[in-house]
């Protein structure tokens, strides 16, 4: 729970977490040992000095470690781990499901744990859907579109295969669609991430929530043009927010235009643990403030109401987390005491 300095406790869902394997010994080749190398270049560039990590831990961290950063230094209350297989660079997954989820069944208050698919692989990932439903009971999934498989260098939400998946979630109850669109990982393909198929699967599937993270930078002005027409479209402000530290105004800039056409419940926090971790996200983003120029431009406010939102109440929204019922699991859960 974060503690504002004012004394007011904010319920924290951090929308974009991770528990991966980076490591050598899980890299497949030299397009493993360069993804994660550009995660690091990111977490390098984008950090505070003193929140930099050795190059070991960034690419694989212990469940003690995770759970320390997110939940007893950090101030997340529940994390969202999104699962990213990438498969042809992995020998074992960069962030599998199994792996999060038998992580994160030894704090079930604490985490939710979203499963991942790739529609190129056909009827086996229908079943896979199948699988991530009956056995992890899944509410949403990670949509990594640039993706490699094979000869394959990506996918697009309207492929007439990913309907098929989008259809079958419909049916089964998995609702929130978090869609990477955003800056792109070497050796990952821009165009891959270019964030229009958005406006394709949107419309036609009503019944879905599209989270897109990274609001689409660099084509976040594409991403708002989108997302105003969509009332079933929202931003993860994963990859957006660290720019308050290296770049506020330029966060300024991006915030004001996605409270101007995303608007205030369709904004969602998420930390990119382990890029960075919450706290000082969370710290920097509750006491920043628009400047006036920018306030008087675009006639929005980043108000503590709204910052309320987009910290925990929008994400609690999306996955039906009755906030004040589990605030008072957490403050009973002899688990959290015995880690603490």
């Amino acid at each position: 729970m974060y503690k504002t300095p004012e004394g007011k406790e904010i319920f924290i869902v951090d929308g974009h977490t991770h528990f991966w394997d980076g490591s050598p010994e899980n890299q497949t080749n030299l397009q493993g040992k360069q993804f994660i190398e550009c995660f690091y270049a990111y977490h390098n560039a984008l950090s505070p000095p003193e929140q930099l990590w050795e190059k070991s831990r960034f690419e694989k961290y212990t469940e003690d470690q995770l759970y320390h950063d997110l939940f007893v230094d950090g101030p997340d209350d529940v994390a969202i781990i999104q699962s990213t297989y990438l498969k042809d660079f992995y020998k074992n997954g960069f962030s599998s499901i199994e792996r999060s989820s038998h992580m994160a069944a030894k704090y079930p208050d604490r985490f939710i744990v979203n499963g991942s698919i790739d529609p190129r692989d056909g009827n086996k990932t229908l079943e896979y859907i199948h699988y991530m439903k009956e056995n992890f009971d899944i509410q949403g999934l990670k949509l990594y579109t640039a993706e490699w498989n094979g000869k394959s260098k990506g996918w697009a939400l309207n492929d007439p295969a990913a309907y098929k998946c989008f259809e079958l979630c419909d049916k089964l109850g998995i609702k929130n669609m978090h869609v990477h669109k955003g800056p792109t990982i070497i050796p990952l393909n821009k165009d891959a991430f270019d964030v229009h198929d958005v406006d394709h699967a949107a419309t036609d599937f009503q019944n879905l929530n599209w989270i897109v993270e990274h609001c689409g930078q660099p084509r976040i002005d594409d991403f708002c043009w989108i997302a105003v027409q969509e009332n079933n479209v929202y931003g993860g402000l994963a990859v957006v927010l660290p720019f308050i530290h290296s770049r506020p105004y330029y966060f300024a800039e991006m915030i004001s235009e996605l409270l101007f056409w995303v608007g205030e419940d369709n904004i969602l926090f998420g930390s990119d643990y382990a890029i960075w971790t919450p706290r000082w996200l969370v710290e920097k983003f509750w006491a920043f403030e628009l400047p006036e120029e920018i306030k008087q431009r675009t006639g929005v406010d980043l108000t503590p109401e709204i910052k309320e939102k987009i910290l925990g109440l929008n994400a609690a929204a999306l996955y039906n987390i009755d906030v004040e019922d589990r605030k008072a699991k957490l403050e009973s859960s002899p688990v959290l005491v015995a880690a603490e």
